[in-house]
């Protein structure tokens, strides 16, 4: 919000939609409802999804977390391969479980490739060390165990054992849901962007009547970059 041109009010509310709709709120709507330039609703909501990336990066997921990686995006015309042979964007989700195994919080990265090296750097941003991750069979998890992280992979088979990342993949349904139902899918670009938002609202689902003044406090303190950062 530093040297803005737009009243602080119209900000407020903007800040509101954002953070209390789990659904999101497209820059479309902030225009219709602040009753500003498309451009400038842009820019806005980019700005505050830039603040709740910034908050979501002081905390690490930690005891005990699944991991696995999916692919978002629209496949190259005259690509039709799904799942790890796709040209799809890879990204890595790692989710948090209590001790009676539901879901606390989500970490989430856009991925170049999916490799060993992009794995530990992911879990080295997100996970503290010594947490227990549990993942399925692919060989590039086991980078995991050459830090420090007690790995524990298992085959995926939904049939023989349907309990085995259960969680971490209805959060994945869903944030791919949110992409696609509210924005009509994002360009790779921004992809990270959106899905910080996604991972931020999600980690604060347990207290929604705070979550306007969290992020309110969290766009006040937030680094500040310009427009001409976003589209460069």
């Amino acid at each position: 919000m530093d040297k803005t041109r737009t009243p602080l009010r119209k900000w407020f509310l903007a800040i509101y939609l954002m953070s209390s709709d789990k659904r999101g709120c497209s820059a479309l709507r902030l225009q219709r409802e602040l009753k500003i330039a498309y451009g400038t609703a842009w820019t806005m909501s980019h700005k505050i999804r830039n603040a709740m990336k910034e908050r979501d990066a002081d905390y690490q997921l930690d005891s005990f977390v699944e991991i696995d990686e999916s692919f978002f995006g629209s496949p190259s015309e005259g690509e039709g391969k799904r799942g790890r042979g796709t040209d799809k964007t890879p990204v890595v989700v790692g989710l948090s479980l209590d001790e009676e195994g539901r879901p606390q919080f989500i970490k989430a990265q856009v991925l170049e490739r999916v490799d060993g090296g992009s794995l530990v750097e992911f879990a080295k941003s997100a996970i503290k060390p010594g947490s227990r991750i549990s993942s399925d069979g692919l060989r590039v998890y086991n980078k995991l165990t050459e830090h420090d992280y007690n790995h524990q992979p298992t085959k995926f088979n939904l049939e023989k054992n349907p309990e085995h990342l259960k969680w971490l993949h209805v959060v994945i349904s869903n944030l791919k849901t949110f992409l696609n139902g509210t924005y009509h899918g994002v360009p790779n670009k921004h992809l990270q962007a959106y899905i910080d938002a996604f991972c931020y609202r999600f980690n604060r689902r347990f207290w929604p009547g705070q979550l306007f003044a969290r992020t309110l406090t969290d766009c006040a303190f937030a680094s500040p970059f310009t427009r001409h950062e976003l589209i460069e």
